[in-house]
């Protein structure tokens, strides 16, 4: 299970980034809908989840995070 105090601040750090999700039409839509069909903090360990494999792939295998690119192509004003 790992160390509880990284795991805790995983599922906080998926929590602060769930109520951004809630209010905002920017958010990313498979996010959005996965609130819609699962509970709150459902949703928040699964993103802490998919967080700690995004990092534990990072630090194995070297490398920096790209974050997401635009769907539609257009540069950031």
């Amino acid at each position: 299970m790992g160390n509880p105090e990284l795991r805790s601040l995983l599922v906080l750090g998926a929590s602060a980034v769930l109520r951004y999700v809630r209010g905002n039409d920017k958010a990313p839509k498979w996010l959005s809908a996965l609130l819609m069909r699962r509970p709150y903090k459902v949703v928040a360990v699964a993103l802490a989840n998919k967080m700690a494999r995004v990092i534990w792939a990072l630090l194995t295998k070297g490398g920096t995070y790209r974050g997401m690119t635009p769907v539609n192509g257009a540069a950031n004003a």
